[in-house]
Protein backbone atom coordinates (compact mmCIF):
# COMPACT_ATOMS: atom_id res chain seq x y z
CA UNK A 1 0.00 0.00 0.00
CA UNK A 2 2.82 2.92 1.09
CA UNK A 3 6.11 2.53 -1.68
CA UNK A 4 9.26 2.20 -0.60
CA UNK A 5 10.29 0.94 2.41
CA UNK A 6 7.17 1.25 4.49
CA UNK A 7 5.51 -1.53 2.72
CA UNK A 8 5.38 -3.64 5.34
CA UNK A 9 3.96 -1.32 8.11
CA UNK A 10 1.77 0.22 5.48
CA UNK A 11 0.51 -3.22 4.68
CA UNK A 12 0.02 -4.13 7.95
CA UNK A 13 -1.96 -0.64 9.08
CA UNK A 14 -4.05 -1.39 6.09
CA UNK A 15 -5.09 -4.90 6.58
CA UNK A 16 -6.10 -3.92 10.27
CA UNK A 17 -7.73 -0.86 9.49
CA UNK A 18 -9.60 -2.68 6.49
CA UNK A 19 -10.74 -5.74 9.26
CA UNK A 20 -11.58 -3.14 11.87
CA UNK A 21 -12.82 0.27 10.11
CA UNK A 22 -13.77 -0.92 6.44
CA UNK A 23 -15.19 -4.14 6.54
CA UNK A 24 -18.27 -3.28 9.09
CA UNK A 25 -18.74 0.20 6.89
CA UNK A 26 -19.51 -1.37 3.83
CA UNK A 27 -20.90 -4.17 5.28
CA UNK A 28 -23.85 -1.32 6.73
CA UNK A 29 -23.95 -0.40 3.07
CA UNK A 30 -24.62 -3.58 1.83
CA UNK A 31 -26.92 -4.65 4.16
CA UNK A 32 -28.86 -1.27 3.27
CA UNK A 33 -29.15 -2.16 -0.57
CA UNK A 34 -29.45 -5.98 0.21
CA UNK A 35 -32.49 -6.76 2.81
CA UNK A 36 -31.70 -10.93 2.35
CA UNK A 37 -27.77 -9.92 2.88
CA UNK A 38 -27.98 -11.61 6.25
CA UNK A 39 -29.32 -14.77 4.25
CA UNK A 40 -26.73 -14.84 2.24
CA UNK A 41 -28.93 -13.54 -1.07
CA UNK A 42 -28.21 -10.30 -2.82
CA UNK A 43 -32.17 -11.18 -4.03
CA UNK A 44 -34.48 -7.73 -4.04
CA UNK A 45 -31.93 -5.11 -3.79
CA UNK A 46 -33.10 -1.82 -2.45
CA UNK A 47 -36.62 -3.50 -1.56
CA UNK A 48 -36.53 -2.04 2.13
CA UNK A 49 -35.32 1.43 0.93
CA UNK A 50 -38.78 3.09 -0.18
CA UNK A 51 -40.64 1.18 2.92
CA UNK A 52 -37.94 2.86 5.46
CA UNK A 53 -37.68 6.20 4.00
CA UNK A 54 -41.49 6.30 3.11
CA UNK A 55 -42.64 5.20 7.15
CA UNK A 56 -43.66 8.89 9.29
CA UNK A 57 -41.58 7.36 12.25
CA UNK A 58 -38.32 7.86 10.56
CA UNK A 59 -39.15 11.37 9.66
CA UNK A 60 -40.09 11.60 13.23
CA UNK A 61 -37.07 10.42 14.61
CA UNK A 62 -34.83 12.43 12.03
CA UNK A 63 -36.54 15.48 13.25
CA UNK A 64 -36.26 14.73 17.11
CA UNK A 65 -32.59 14.21 16.28
CA UNK A 66 -32.09 17.48 14.59
CA UNK A 67 -34.19 18.77 17.41
CA UNK A 68 -31.77 18.03 19.99
CA UNK A 69 -28.99 18.74 18.00
CA UNK A 70 -29.53 22.09 17.47
CA UNK A 71 -31.02 22.71 21.01
CA UNK A 72 -27.60 21.66 22.82
CA UNK A 73 -25.57 23.89 20.30
CA UNK A 74 -28.06 26.79 21.23
CA UNK A 75 -27.53 25.52 24.95
CA UNK A 76 -23.90 25.17 24.74
CA UNK A 77 -23.61 28.21 23.06
CA UNK A 78 -25.73 30.20 25.88
CA UNK A 79 -23.31 28.62 28.52
CA UNK A 80 -20.01 28.14 26.99
CA UNK A 81 -19.34 31.10 25.27
CA UNK A 82 -19.66 33.74 27.54
CA UNK A 83 -17.62 31.72 30.05
CA UNK A 84 -14.93 31.47 27.58
CA UNK A 85 -14.95 34.75 26.72
CA UNK A 86 -14.34 35.87 30.56
CA UNK A 87 -12.03 32.86 30.92
CA UNK A 88 -9.87 34.62 27.91
CA UNK A 89 -10.19 38.02 27.89
CA UNK A 90 -10.12 38.79 31.68
CA UNK A 91 -8.69 37.74 35.28
CA UNK A 92 -11.12 35.83 36.22
CA UNK A 93 -10.67 35.10 40.18
CA UNK A 94 -9.57 31.04 40.19
CA UNK A 95 -9.07 30.13 37.03
CA UNK A 96 -7.57 27.32 36.84
CA UNK A 97 -9.96 26.04 39.22
CA UNK A 98 -12.86 26.37 37.43
CA UNK A 99 -10.60 24.27 34.08
CA UNK A 100 -10.40 21.41 36.51
CA UNK A 101 -13.98 21.28 37.08
CA UNK A 102 -15.18 21.58 33.69
CA UNK A 103 -12.70 18.74 32.87
CA UNK A 104 -14.70 16.54 35.33
CA UNK A 105 -17.24 16.16 32.67
CA UNK A 106 -15.59 14.73 30.36
CA UNK A 107 -14.91 12.08 32.70
CA UNK A 108 -18.09 11.20 33.67
CA UNK A 109 -19.78 9.36 30.93
CA UNK A 110 -22.81 10.88 30.00
CA UNK A 111 -25.16 8.15 31.25
CA UNK A 112 -24.04 7.95 34.23
CA UNK A 113 -24.03 12.09 34.68
CA UNK A 114 -28.06 11.63 33.20
CA UNK A 115 -29.00 8.55 35.92
CA UNK A 116 -27.50 10.87 38.52
CA UNK A 117 -29.47 13.87 37.03
CA UNK A 118 -32.65 11.57 37.15
CA UNK A 119 -31.99 10.93 40.74
CA UNK A 120 -31.75 14.50 41.55
CA UNK A 121 -34.33 15.61 39.91
CA UNK A 122 -37.49 13.34 39.72
CA UNK A 123 -40.55 13.34 41.92
CA UNK A 124 -39.41 12.68 45.56
CA UNK A 125 -35.89 12.97 44.39
CA UNK A 126 -33.14 14.59 46.07
CA UNK A 127 -34.60 18.36 45.15
CA UNK A 128 -37.66 17.54 46.27
CA UNK A 129 -36.60 16.39 49.40
CA UNK A 130 -34.19 18.73 50.20
CA UNK A 131 -36.22 21.84 48.84
CA UNK A 132 -39.80 20.64 48.52
CA UNK A 133 -39.22 21.38 44.77
CA UNK A 134 -40.65 19.24 42.20
CA UNK A 135 -38.68 19.62 38.86
CA UNK A 136 -39.98 16.03 38.07
CA UNK A 137 -41.73 18.05 34.75
CA UNK A 138 -38.85 20.40 33.53
CA UNK A 139 -36.64 16.34 33.85
CA UNK A 140 -39.09 14.83 31.75
CA UNK A 141 -39.07 17.19 28.84
CA UNK A 142 -36.95 18.07 25.79
CA UNK A 143 -35.69 21.38 27.38
CA UNK A 144 -34.67 19.64 30.53
CA UNK A 145 -33.34 17.03 28.44
CA UNK A 146 -31.49 19.12 26.31
CA UNK A 147 -29.76 21.01 29.69
CA UNK A 148 -28.66 18.12 30.83
CA UNK A 149 -26.87 17.15 27.00
CA UNK A 150 -25.67 20.68 27.08
CA UNK A 151 -23.77 20.38 30.96
CA UNK A 152 -22.27 17.34 29.67
CA UNK A 153 -21.04 18.91 26.78
CA UNK A 154 -20.22 22.44 27.42
CA UNK A 155 -17.05 22.85 28.51
CA UNK A 156 -15.90 21.55 24.44
CA UNK A 157 -17.03 24.97 23.23
CA UNK A 158 -15.78 26.47 26.55
CA UNK A 159 -12.08 25.43 25.90
CA UNK A 160 -12.22 25.72 22.33
CA UNK A 161 -13.75 29.10 22.22
CA UNK A 162 -11.28 30.56 25.67
CA UNK A 163 -8.35 28.93 23.50
CA UNK A 164 -8.62 30.71 20.42
CA UNK A 165 -9.79 34.19 21.82
CA UNK A 166 -6.64 33.94 23.85
CA UNK A 167 -4.53 33.60 20.75
CA UNK A 168 -6.47 36.54 19.19
CA UNK A 169 -6.34 38.96 21.91
CA UNK A 170 -7.33 42.28 22.47
CA UNK A 171 -4.97 44.33 20.19
CA UNK A 172 -7.34 44.18 17.31
CA UNK A 173 -10.43 45.08 19.40
CA UNK A 174 -8.60 47.44 20.91
CA UNK A 175 -7.12 49.13 17.68
CA UNK A 176 -11.32 49.12 16.53
CA UNK A 177 -11.55 51.35 19.95
CA UNK A 178 -8.64 53.62 19.30
CA UNK A 179 -11.08 54.46 15.95
CA UNK A 180 -14.66 55.04 17.91
CA UNK A 181 -15.91 51.77 18.47
CA UNK A 182 -17.56 51.05 21.65
CA UNK A 183 -16.09 47.51 23.57
CA UNK A 184 -19.40 45.69 23.22
CA UNK A 185 -19.50 46.41 19.72
CA UNK A 186 -15.19 46.07 19.34
CA UNK A 187 -15.65 42.51 20.39
CA UNK A 188 -18.56 41.68 18.77
CA UNK A 189 -17.66 42.98 15.44
CA UNK A 190 -13.75 42.19 15.43
CA UNK A 191 -12.51 39.35 18.15
CA UNK A 192 -15.70 37.47 17.85
CA UNK A 193 -15.63 36.79 14.15
CA UNK A 194 -12.01 36.47 14.36
CA UNK A 195 -12.82 33.14 16.53
CA UNK A 196 -14.98 32.08 14.41
CA UNK A 197 -12.58 28.98 13.82
CA UNK A 198 -12.69 28.05 17.27
CA UNK A 199 -16.95 28.69 17.66
CA UNK A 200 -17.75 26.92 14.41
CA UNK A 201 -15.76 23.79 15.37
CA UNK A 202 -16.63 23.69 18.69
CA UNK A 203 -20.22 24.17 18.08
CA UNK A 204 -20.22 21.46 14.58
CA UNK A 205 -18.58 18.80 17.29
CA UNK A 206 -21.25 19.34 19.43
CA UNK A 207 -23.88 18.68 17.49
CA UNK A 208 -22.44 15.50 16.28
CA UNK A 209 -21.97 14.54 19.56
CA UNK A 210 -25.49 15.31 20.90
CA UNK A 211 -27.08 13.18 17.45
CA UNK A 212 -25.06 10.42 18.30
CA UNK A 213 -25.38 10.53 22.19
CA UNK A 214 -27.39 6.65 23.03
CA UNK A 215 -27.34 7.03 26.98
CA UNK A 216 -29.08 10.38 27.69
CA UNK A 217 -31.80 9.60 24.79
CA UNK A 218 -32.33 6.42 25.94
CA UNK A 219 -32.55 6.48 30.12
CA UNK A 220 -34.46 9.73 29.83
CA UNK A 221 -36.10 10.91 26.30
CA UNK A 222 -37.81 7.08 26.74
CA UNK A 223 -39.54 8.06 29.26
CA UNK A 224 -41.70 10.75 27.94
CA UNK A 225 -41.95 9.06 24.10
CA UNK A 226 -39.12 11.34 22.61
CA UNK A 227 -37.03 8.67 20.13
CA UNK A 228 -34.09 9.55 18.02
CA UNK A 229 -32.22 7.99 15.26
CA UNK A 230 -30.06 6.40 17.76
CA UNK A 231 -32.48 4.77 19.64
CA UNK A 232 -34.67 3.73 17.13
CA UNK A 233 -31.31 2.15 15.38
CA UNK A 234 -31.13 -0.29 18.66
CA UNK A 235 -34.60 -0.36 18.61
CA UNK A 236 -34.42 -2.36 15.01
CA UNK A 237 -32.02 -4.63 15.94
CA UNK A 238 -32.93 -5.84 19.58
CA UNK A 239 -36.67 -5.64 19.48
CA UNK A 240 -38.82 -8.45 17.62
CA UNK A 241 -39.02 -8.65 14.85
CA UNK A 242 -35.47 -8.13 13.93
CA UNK A 243 -35.01 -5.19 10.99
CA UNK A 244 -31.55 -5.18 9.91
CA UNK A 245 -32.16 -3.32 6.65
CA UNK A 246 -34.02 -0.56 8.61
CA UNK A 247 -30.98 -0.49 11.20
CA UNK A 248 -28.56 0.09 8.47
CA UNK A 249 -30.04 2.73 6.86
CA UNK A 250 -30.76 4.70 9.59
CA UNK A 251 -27.30 4.08 10.86
CA UNK A 252 -26.26 5.82 6.90
CA UNK A 253 -28.75 8.20 7.79
CA UNK A 254 -26.78 9.22 10.82
CA UNK A 255 -23.72 8.90 9.92
CA UNK A 256 -24.47 11.06 6.55
CA UNK A 257 -25.82 14.01 9.05
CA UNK A 258 -22.49 13.68 11.16
CA UNK A 259 -20.44 14.03 7.61
CA UNK A 260 -23.08 17.58 6.83
CA UNK A 261 -22.14 19.21 9.87
CA UNK A 262 -18.37 18.61 9.48
CA UNK A 263 -18.90 19.69 6.01
CA UNK A 264 -20.96 23.12 6.91
CA UNK A 265 -17.83 23.55 9.38
CA UNK A 266 -15.59 23.04 6.54
CA UNK A 267 -16.91 25.59 4.33
CA UNK A 268 -17.30 27.97 7.39
CA UNK A 269 -13.44 28.01 7.58
CA UNK A 270 -12.57 28.05 4.04
CA UNK A 271 -14.82 30.90 3.28
CA UNK A 272 -12.61 33.64 5.08
CA UNK A 273 -9.07 34.20 6.29
CA UNK A 274 -8.91 34.16 10.01
CA UNK A 275 -4.61 33.99 10.50
CA UNK A 276 -4.18 36.64 13.72
CA UNK A 277 -0.45 35.43 14.04
CA UNK A 278 2.16 37.48 12.47
CA UNK A 279 5.74 37.75 13.00
CA UNK A 280 5.38 40.19 15.79
CA UNK A 281 4.80 38.98 19.50
CA UNK A 282 1.97 40.56 21.19
CA UNK A 283 1.39 40.70 24.60
CA UNK A 284 -1.89 38.99 26.28
CA UNK A 285 -2.34 40.68 29.78
CA UNK A 286 -5.68 40.57 30.88
CA UNK A 287 -8.08 42.93 32.02
CA UNK A 288 -9.75 43.02 35.91
CA UNK A 289 -12.87 41.98 35.90
CA UNK A 290 -13.70 44.99 38.41
CA UNK A 291 -17.14 45.38 39.98
CA UNK A 292 -18.36 41.88 37.57
CA UNK A 293 -16.01 40.15 39.16
CA UNK A 294 -17.96 38.54 41.59
CA UNK A 295 -21.22 37.74 39.40
CA UNK A 296 -18.47 36.41 36.80
CA UNK A 297 -17.26 34.16 39.85
CA UNK A 298 -20.88 33.42 41.05
CA UNK A 299 -21.53 32.37 37.36
CA UNK A 300 -18.83 29.81 37.14
CA UNK A 301 -19.48 28.89 40.40
CA UNK A 302 -23.30 28.06 39.25
CA UNK A 303 -22.04 25.94 36.21
CA UNK A 304 -19.09 24.01 37.90
CA UNK A 305 -21.90 22.99 40.20
CA UNK A 306 -24.41 22.03 37.61
CA UNK A 307 -22.42 20.03 35.70
CA UNK A 308 -19.44 18.54 37.63
CA UNK A 309 -20.73 18.60 41.41
CA UNK A 310 -24.69 17.88 41.45
CA UNK A 311 -24.16 14.60 39.40
CA UNK A 312 -21.21 13.23 41.35
CA UNK A 313 -23.04 14.34 44.77
CA UNK A 314 -26.29 12.41 43.38
CA UNK A 315 -24.09 9.26 42.20
CA UNK A 316 -22.29 8.92 46.11
CA UNK A 317 -25.59 9.70 47.96
CA UNK A 318 -27.62 6.89 45.86
CA UNK A 319 -24.64 4.60 45.98
CA UNK A 320 -24.37 5.00 49.81
CA UNK A 321 -28.27 4.64 50.42
CA UNK A 322 -29.73 1.69 52.05
CA UNK A 323 -32.61 1.95 50.61
CA UNK A 324 -34.37 4.67 48.29
CA UNK A 325 -37.21 4.84 50.01
CA UNK A 326 -35.07 6.08 53.07
CA UNK A 327 -34.58 9.28 51.52
CA UNK A 328 -31.48 11.66 52.24
CA UNK A 329 -31.51 10.59 56.19
CA UNK A 330 -27.90 9.63 58.58
CA UNK A 331 -29.43 6.83 59.10
CA UNK A 332 -29.37 5.18 56.10
CA UNK A 333 -26.34 5.99 54.71
CA UNK A 334 -24.06 3.25 54.91
CA UNK A 335 -21.36 1.23 52.51
CA UNK A 336 -23.82 -2.03 52.19
CA UNK A 337 -24.02 -1.38 48.26
CA UNK A 338 -20.23 -1.41 48.11
CA UNK A 339 -19.65 -4.46 49.97
CA UNK A 340 -22.29 -5.86 47.91
CA UNK A 341 -20.21 -5.09 44.52
CA UNK A 342 -17.06 -6.41 46.38
CA UNK A 343 -18.96 -9.58 47.15
CA UNK A 344 -19.69 -10.03 43.32
CA UNK A 345 -23.08 -9.38 43.67
CA UNK A 346 -24.97 -10.36 39.94
CA UNK A 347 -21.58 -10.15 38.62
CA UNK A 348 -20.28 -6.84 39.67
CA UNK A 349 -16.50 -8.13 40.26
CA UNK A 350 -16.74 -9.79 36.85
CA UNK A 351 -18.30 -6.74 35.11
CA UNK A 352 -15.33 -4.99 36.44
CA UNK A 353 -12.52 -7.31 35.66
CA UNK A 354 -14.02 -7.58 31.80
CA UNK A 355 -14.44 -3.62 31.60
CA UNK A 356 -10.90 -3.09 32.94
CA UNK A 357 -9.35 -6.36 30.68
CA UNK A 358 -11.03 -4.88 27.61
CA UNK A 359 -10.17 -1.45 28.37
CA UNK A 360 -6.31 -2.29 28.70
CA UNK A 361 -6.62 -4.33 25.56
CA UNK A 362 -8.41 -1.72 23.37
CA UNK A 363 -5.32 0.66 24.57
CA UNK A 364 -2.75 -1.48 23.64
CA UNK A 365 -4.24 -2.62 19.81
CA UNK A 366 -5.48 0.86 19.32
CA UNK A 367 -2.12 2.33 20.27
CA UNK A 368 -0.43 0.06 18.32
CA UNK A 369 -2.27 0.62 15.03
CA UNK A 370 -2.42 3.76 15.66
CA UNK A 371 1.44 4.79 15.94
CA UNK A 372 1.67 1.91 12.54
CA UNK A 373 -1.18 3.96 10.74
CA UNK A 374 0.35 7.49 11.53
CA UNK A 375 3.64 6.52 10.59
CA UNK A 376 2.63 4.97 7.09
CA UNK A 377 0.83 8.66 6.43
CA UNK A 378 3.22 10.81 7.29
CA UNK A 379 6.72 9.21 6.58
CA UNK A 380 5.44 6.86 3.71
CA UNK A 381 5.52 7.77 0.02
CA UNK A 382 2.91 6.02 -1.57
CA UNK A 383 -0.80 6.63 -2.80
CA UNK A 384 -1.81 4.90 -0.38
CA UNK A 385 -1.31 7.17 2.20
CA UNK A 386 -4.72 9.23 1.69
CA UNK A 387 -6.36 5.70 1.86
CA UNK A 388 -4.70 4.99 5.13
CA UNK A 389 -6.07 8.04 6.46
CA UNK A 390 -8.97 8.60 5.04
CA UNK A 391 -10.07 5.01 7.15
CA UNK A 392 -8.29 6.04 10.30
CA UNK A 393 -10.77 9.45 10.26
CA UNK A 394 -13.74 7.32 9.54
CA UNK A 395 -14.50 6.66 12.54
CA UNK A 396 -14.96 10.14 13.49
CA UNK A 397 -18.07 10.24 11.65
CA UNK A 398 -19.38 6.72 13.00
CA UNK A 399 -21.94 7.18 16.07
CA UNK A 400 -20.84 4.15 18.83
CA UNK A 401 -23.95 2.54 17.50
CA UNK A 402 -23.44 2.42 13.33
CA UNK A 403 -20.24 0.76 14.44
CA UNK A 404 -22.06 -1.63 16.46
CA UNK A 405 -24.58 -2.65 13.84
CA UNK A 406 -21.43 -2.84 11.39
CA UNK A 407 -20.21 -5.29 14.03
CA UNK A 408 -23.36 -7.46 13.82
CA UNK A 409 -23.81 -7.52 10.50
CA UNK A 410 -20.54 -8.15 9.58
CA UNK A 411 -19.21 -10.83 11.29
CA UNK A 412 -22.13 -12.84 12.10
CA UNK A 413 -22.56 -13.68 8.40
CA UNK A 414 -23.70 -17.71 8.36
CA UNK A 415 -21.21 -18.29 5.45
CA UNK A 416 -17.89 -17.32 7.51
CA UNK A 417 -15.53 -20.26 8.83
CA UNK A 418 -14.40 -18.48 11.73
CA UNK A 419 -15.74 -14.93 13.59
CA UNK A 420 -15.57 -13.02 16.77
CA UNK A 421 -18.91 -12.65 16.62
CA UNK A 422 -20.14 -13.82 20.34
CA UNK A 423 -16.93 -13.58 21.99
CA UNK A 424 -15.16 -10.75 24.06
CA UNK A 425 -13.15 -10.43 20.86
CA UNK A 426 -15.82 -8.85 19.35
CA UNK A 427 -16.15 -6.35 21.83
CA UNK A 428 -12.69 -5.24 21.78
CA UNK A 429 -13.08 -4.76 17.79
CA UNK A 430 -15.91 -2.54 18.21
CA UNK A 431 -13.91 -0.71 20.86
CA UNK A 432 -11.35 -0.20 18.66
CA UNK A 433 -12.98 1.22 15.92
CA UNK A 434 -14.63 3.78 17.73
CA UNK A 435 -11.44 4.88 19.43
CA UNK A 436 -8.81 4.67 16.97
CA UNK A 437 -8.78 8.65 15.66
CA UNK A 438 -7.42 9.09 19.09
CA UNK A 439 -4.18 7.54 19.17
CA UNK A 440 -4.09 7.99 15.24
CA UNK A 441 -4.38 11.79 15.90
CA UNK A 442 -1.56 12.30 18.93
CA UNK A 443 0.71 10.32 17.03
CA UNK A 444 0.25 11.81 13.91
CA UNK A 445 0.78 15.18 15.66
CA UNK A 446 4.05 13.82 17.14
CA UNK A 447 5.74 12.48 13.92
CA UNK A 448 5.10 15.76 12.25
CA UNK A 449 7.18 17.15 14.71
CA UNK A 450 10.07 15.09 13.96
CA UNK A 451 12.46 15.80 10.59
CA UNK A 452 13.20 13.35 8.53
CA UNK A 453 17.00 13.47 8.88
CA UNK A 454 16.48 11.50 12.05
CA UNK A 455 15.16 8.50 9.77
CA UNK A 456 17.45 8.96 6.91
CA UNK A 457 20.72 8.61 9.27
CA UNK A 458 19.46 5.39 10.23
CA UNK A 459 18.73 4.22 7.14
CA UNK A 460 22.55 5.02 5.89
CA UNK A 461 23.56 3.48 9.39
CA UNK A 462 21.92 0.47 7.63
CA UNK A 463 18.80 0.33 9.88
CA UNK A 464 15.65 -1.30 8.07
CA UNK A 465 12.32 0.46 8.42
CA UNK A 466 10.91 -1.61 11.46
CA UNK A 467 14.20 -0.83 13.14
CA UNK A 468 13.83 2.89 12.55
CA UNK A 469 9.97 2.62 13.45
CA UNK A 470 10.96 0.50 16.58
CA UNK A 471 14.14 1.83 17.77
CA UNK A 472 14.12 5.35 17.01
CA UNK A 473 10.42 6.91 15.94
CA UNK A 474 8.53 4.60 18.87
CA UNK A 475 10.59 6.17 21.34
CA UNK A 476 10.35 9.60 20.32
CA UNK A 477 6.06 9.49 20.40
CA UNK A 478 5.80 7.68 23.12
CA UNK A 479 4.67 10.43 25.15
CA UNK A 480 1.65 11.74 23.19
CA UNK A 481 1.19 8.03 22.92
CA UNK A 482 0.99 6.81 25.59
CA UNK A 483 -1.50 10.31 26.63
CA UNK A 484 -3.95 8.62 24.14
CA UNK A 485 -3.96 5.41 24.88
CA UNK A 486 -5.10 6.60 28.25
CA UNK A 487 -8.08 7.88 27.29
CA UNK A 488 -8.79 5.69 25.07
CA UNK A 489 -8.61 3.11 28.11
CA UNK A 490 -10.39 5.55 29.92
CA UNK A 491 -13.62 5.59 27.48
CA UNK A 492 -13.22 2.10 26.78
CA UNK A 493 -13.51 0.93 30.06
CA UNK A 494 -17.01 2.28 30.28
CA UNK A 495 -18.31 2.11 26.53
CA UNK A 496 -22.37 1.97 26.50
CA UNK A 497 -23.72 1.40 23.49
CA UNK A 498 -21.22 -1.37 21.85
CA UNK A 499 -21.09 -2.73 25.48
CA UNK A 500 -25.25 -3.37 25.17
CA UNK A 501 -25.70 -4.75 21.22
CA UNK A 502 -22.66 -6.57 20.54
CA UNK A 503 -21.58 -7.70 23.94
CA UNK A 504 -21.69 -12.19 24.15
CA UNK A 505 -24.29 -14.02 25.68
CA UNK A 506 -22.93 -14.25 29.46
CA UNK A 507 -20.44 -11.86 29.79
CA UNK A 508 -21.48 -8.64 31.50
CA UNK A 509 -19.36 -5.27 31.55
CA UNK A 510 -19.14 -2.23 33.64
CA UNK A 511 -21.46 0.01 31.66
CA UNK A 512 -24.04 -3.35 31.09
CA UNK A 513 -24.07 -4.22 34.97
CA UNK A 514 -24.88 -0.20 35.97
CA UNK A 515 -27.84 -0.53 32.70
CA UNK A 516 -29.39 -3.64 33.91
CA UNK A 517 -29.37 -2.64 37.80
CA UNK A 518 -31.63 0.13 36.75
CA UNK A 519 -33.57 -1.85 34.54
CA UNK A 520 -34.83 -4.56 37.74
CA UNK A 521 -34.79 -1.66 40.19
CA UNK A 522 -31.43 -2.49 42.02
CA UNK A 523 -30.71 1.60 41.47
CA UNK A 524 -28.06 1.53 44.77
CA UNK A 525 -25.86 -1.09 42.84
CA UNK A 526 -25.89 0.44 39.96
CA UNK A 527 -24.95 4.05 41.12
CA UNK A 528 -22.28 2.36 43.72
CA UNK A 529 -20.99 0.57 40.24
CA UNK A 530 -20.99 3.96 38.42
CA UNK A 531 -18.71 5.57 41.04
CA UNK A 532 -16.60 2.84 41.11
CA UNK A 533 -16.02 3.62 37.79
CA UNK A 534 -15.19 7.31 37.39
CA UNK A 535 -12.83 6.77 40.29
CA UNK A 536 -10.84 3.78 38.38
CA UNK A 537 -11.65 4.98 35.45
CA UNK A 538 -10.35 8.92 36.39
CA UNK A 539 -8.34 9.05 39.22
CA UNK A 540 -5.85 5.98 37.22
CA UNK A 541 -5.26 7.55 34.04
CA UNK A 542 -4.18 10.98 35.66
CA UNK A 543 -2.19 9.40 38.23
CA UNK A 544 -0.45 7.70 35.43
CA UNK A 545 0.56 10.98 33.52
CA UNK A 546 1.20 12.86 37.66
CA UNK A 547 4.19 10.17 37.33
CA UNK A 548 5.29 9.88 33.94
CA UNK A 549 5.24 13.78 34.27
CA UNK A 550 7.25 13.58 37.13
CA UNK A 551 9.76 10.74 36.53
CA UNK A 552 10.56 10.84 33.00
CA UNK A 553 11.04 14.27 32.59
CA UNK A 554 11.34 15.94 29.61
CA UNK A 555 10.67 13.45 27.92
CA UNK A 556 7.27 13.12 28.68
CA UNK A 557 6.48 16.87 28.48
CA UNK A 558 3.90 15.82 25.74
CA UNK A 559 1.56 14.33 28.54
CA UNK A 560 -1.02 17.19 29.37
Amino acid sequence: MIAGGHDLIGWVAGVSLGLIVAVPFVFIVLQAIFPELGRGSLAAPLRHLGRTLGDPELLRLTGHTLVLGLGVILGCTFVGVPLAVARALFRVPLALVWDVLFLVPFMIPPYIATLGWIMSLQPRGYLQQLTGVNLGPLLFSVPGMIVIMTLNVFPVVYFAVSRTIEAVGTRYSDVGRVFGARPVRAFFRITLPLATPGLAASLLLVFALAIEEYGTPAALGRRFGFEVLVTGIENRISDWPIDLPGAAILSLLLVGLSLIAFMIQRRILVARNYDTVGGKPHAKLKRPLGRWAIPVTAAFAVVAFLATGLPILAILATALSRTLSGGLKLSNMGFENFVEVFHNTGGALQALVNSLSLGVGTALLAGALGALTAYAVEKGRGRGRVALDVLAMLPSALPGVVVAVGMILAWNQPALPFTPYNTAFILLLAYCCILLPQPVRYATAAFQQIGDNLEAAARVAGAGPLTVFRRIMLPLILPSLVTSMLLVFAVASRELVASLLVAPVGMMTIAGFIWRQFDQGSVGLGMTMSFIAIVITTLIPMALIALLRRFAGERFTGLH
